[in-house]
Parts: structure tokens; sequence; C-alpha cells
């Protein structure tokens, strides 16, 4: 694990006003984090994944999209069942999926 790396991610997103990091930096900033503490960033994560999936740029592109929503299902699967964002991760990552 690259602590730099988690360092600076963990910079930015208290560096943010939300709530939930968004824009393009967000996923690398979560999927870093996500590595080194799993069970507090997986659900946001998934939820920036599926926001990726949706958006403008991946519906043009099929592949992209279905590898993010991918992603996303992986990643909410992978909580804990106990974790209380696990449940509402994995099912909007799962309708995105199938829409």
């Amino acid at each position: 694990m690259d602590q730099d790396a988690v360092l600076r991610a963990k910079v930015m997103l208290l560096s943010s006003n939300r709530r939930v990091l968004r824009g393009p930096q967000a996923l690398w900033v979560y999927r870093v984090l996500t590595q080194a503490n799993p069970e507090a960033y997986g659900s946001k994560l998934a939820y920036v994944l599926v926001l990726a999936g949706r958006a403008p740029g991946a519906q043009d592109l099929p592949m992209l999209r279905q590898a993010l929503l991918d992603e996303a299902v992986q990643v909410a699967r992978a909580l804990d069942p106990a974790n209380p964002f696990r449940a509402k991760v994995l099912a909007m990552a799962l309708d995105a999926l199938s829409t």
C-alpha cells in the first residue's frame, strides 16, 4: 500500500465540502482509500462507480459502463453484511447493471 497515495487521497477528501466526493478524481480517491479501509470507504466507492456508470460519457461507451458497474457490484458484495450501507449500494449497483 502506497502510504503517500493514501495521504493524498485523504487530503483531497478532507478538502472537499461534500459528504461523498464526486467528480473526475473521486474514483481514484475512493479506490485508494478502499484498499486501505474497505469497510469505511467501499460503499462510497460503489456509489461513485454507479454514478460514473450512469454518466453520459459512459452511456456512449457500453464496455466502460459495464466495467464500472461490474466493479460497483463486486465492491458492494465484498462489504461485510453487517455494513449498514451494503444493501443499499448493492441494490443500486445491481439496478444500474440491469438497466
